[in-house]
This record gives structure tokens, C-alpha cells and sequence, in this order.
């Protein structure tokens, strides 16, 4: 089993611990920091819909809280037929801890769908480098 293997396997994972009461779809999100270590989180709805959370913000979240900086690798796992990759706040929130190379995989509960870079979702993206 691969890494990728294994981030996609977390990100599946961590989608079976969403909640997601309102609209029932689930998703789960797997980081592999610089150091290797791989930081997991889900969506976390809330009644009050627009302070809801999303699995990459969790995800990414607890590698900041773990101490690390730069994401290596990112597997996001939801349910249904379509591709469920990042919402546009979370390509802004990916961006400010990745290179625009960043592969992102994109799965669904069978495993890997497809492969993204973070530039091809998130072309000309502003980043830290901005403020430089």
C-alpha cells in the first residue's frame, strides 16, 4: 500500500465521523504534513448552515495545532456520483499552506477518483508569496 493509499484510506475514515445531520453528506479530509505525519478531520454542520465546517478546514486545522506549516498531500473522500473536491474557501485555505503543485486526491467511498493539482483548481491563486 502506497502513502497515497493510505491518506486516501484516512480521508474515507474521517468521512464515516462527519456530522452532518442537515444535508446528510458527508465528507472526510486526510493532510500529510512535511514531517509524513497525516492530520484527518470531517464536516461538522451546524443549524445556523453558513457556520458549518468543512473536512479539508478541520484537516488542515490539526496539522497547524500539531505544529507543522506545509501540506504535502491532500485526500478529500465524500459521498454520491460527482466529484466532491474543495469548496472555494477551502482552495484559499489549502493555498495558504501549500504549493500550487499540491496533489489533491479526489475519492469517493470506493477510493481515488481523480487527481488534481491545487493550480488546476485553484488557477492564479493569491497567496502568502503576495504579501512578499
Amino acid at each position: 500500500m502506497t502513502e497515497s493509499d493510505r491518506l486516501i484510506d484516512a480521508a474515507i475514515s474521517a468521512r464515516d465521523n462527519a456530522y452532518a445531520p442537515y444535508s446528510n453528506f458527508q465528507v472526510g479530509a486526510a493532510v500529510r504534513g512535511e514531517s509524513g505525519a497525516v492530520y484527518t478531520g470531517c464536516n461538522v454542520e451546524n443549524a445556523a448552515y453558513p457556520e458549518g465546517l468543512c473536512a479539508e478546514a478541520n484537516a488542515l486545522g490539526a496539522m497547524v495545532l500539531a505544529g507543522e506549516r506545509r501540506a504535502v498531500e491532500i485526500a478529500v473522500a465524500g459521498d454520491g456520483e460527482g466529484l466532491c473536491t474543495p469548496c472555494g474557501g477551502c482552495r484559499q485555505k489549502i493555498r495558504e499552506f501549500a504549493a500550487d503543485t499540491i496533489p489533491i486526491l479526489v475519492c469517493g467511498p470506493e477510493g481515488l477518483r481523480q487527481r488534481f493539482t491545487l493550480g488546476e483548481l485553484l488557477p492564479a491563486a493569491f497567496g502568502p508569496d503576495n504579501l512578499t
